[in-house]
């Protein structure tokens, strides 16, 4: 799953930028407490973050990302 995730960013070009403030867990983007983070939620986190990248992550295609997608997502960000 991680390939996949990777790959997709990797196509998309995400930049270090999207992730410039991603020091943040999983709880404290999820604002709303229901378990998944909506784009609007990550794009708090990570103002550069698109609904393309949110997509590609998205893996599942539910419109938000699960703690395992996060997980993946944020061990294929850049590092700063």
């Amino acid at each position: 799953m991680k390939k996949i995730i990777l790959s997709s960013l990797v196509v998309l070009g995400l930049s270090t930028a999207a992730f410039a403030q991603a020091a943040t867990d999983f709880v404290a983007v999820d604002t709303d407490a229901n378990g998944g983070i909506s784009l609007a939620e990550a794009q708090v986190a990570w103002p550069d973050l698109t609904e393309d990248q949110f997509k590609a992550a998205d893996v599942d295609a539910s419109g938000e990302l699960s703690a395992d997608e996060y997980t993946a997502l944020m061990a294929a960000a850049p590092a700063n």
